[in-house]
């Protein structure tokens, strides 16, 4: 179907009165109302029936979609899950967390970083996984007891804490960035301290409601954590509790509750 078929088959909201081509110069601008629309109206005929955008496969982000999946968590071993009690108390206290980092935030935001603290770009991954968990944890370095307090302090070694002058700076988009790159380091890995901190601290940066990509990570990391949960082999493990508190503030601070430990 050409140009001048689509004219016909449309009416004139707004008809152009014909003009003098001597009278209307096309390449000046419009002198009047009318003018105006004659010239919108040879722009309009002159582009082409059909446009083929040309797009770069690179500036796409690789996960166009995003899937939210409804399986539930791995119910914990006899014992191994809190009770309704302690999960109350752990959303109190995260909800009060929440509060005095928002009421804090453009404080710490205005403080400037150390000279060691370099933060990664957003789209770094391998960057904020070793800024977050260290080199250590990253590269898998062994290390015996005597040399673990000697690089208590060395953050390159060790992954730099969540501190609020860090986490304050960061914009909700670099937030669910970094909980992607942590929880799929942790599908295959098991659960260390640094991660626990970092986790928690971004969870409580992360603002309500909720966009669909963060709602599907932060039930990823619940299940995560429930199968982690649920080969331990004591109730003594280290593990134990900080598993149970990502679990808790999924489930019942975000509202994921039939992710829940239930009594």
């Amino acid at each position: 179907i050409n140009f001048d078929d689509v004219e016909e088959l449309m009416p004139r909201l707004l008809p152009v009165e014909s003009c003098d081509t001597e009278e209307y110069n096309s390449n000046e601008p419009p002198r009047n109302p009318q003018e105006y629309l004659r010239q919108v109206q040879r722009e309009a005929s002159l582009c082409p029936d059909v446009v083929v955008a040309q797009i770069d496969p690179k500036k796409l982000k690789m996960k166009q979609s995003v899937n939210v999946s409804i399986t539930g968590c791995l119910a914990a071993p006899q014992g191994f899950s809190p009770c309704l009690k302690w999960q109350q108390q752990q959303v109190s206290k995260f909800s009060e967390v929440r509060q005095s980092v928002n009421k804090h935030r453009q404080h710490w935001k205005s403080q400037f970083l150390d000279d060691n603290v370099v933060m990664p770009k957003m789209e770094d991954e391998d960057g904020w996984k070793r800024f977050c968990l260290g080199e250590n944890v990253c590269l898998d370095i062994q290390l015996k007891e005597e040399d673990k307090v000697n690089l208590s302090l060395d953050y390159i070694k060790t992954g730099f804490p969540p501190f609020l002058s860090i986490v304050s700076k960061l914009n909700q988009s670099t937030i669910s960035a970094v909980l992607d790159y942590l929880i799929n380091w942790f599908e295959e890995r098991d659960f260390v301290p640094q991660l626990g901190r970092w986790l928690y601290a971004l969870l409580a940066c992360l603002e309500k409601p909720l966009l669909p990509e963060a709602h599907s990570l932060i039930r990823q990391l619940a299940r995560r954590c429930s199968a982690v949960r649920a080969n331990l082999e004591s109730k003594d493990d280290d593990r134990l509790s900080a598993l149970n508190l990502m679990i808790c503030i999924v489930a019942r601070y975000f509202e994921q509750n039939d992710l829940a430990d239930k009594e």
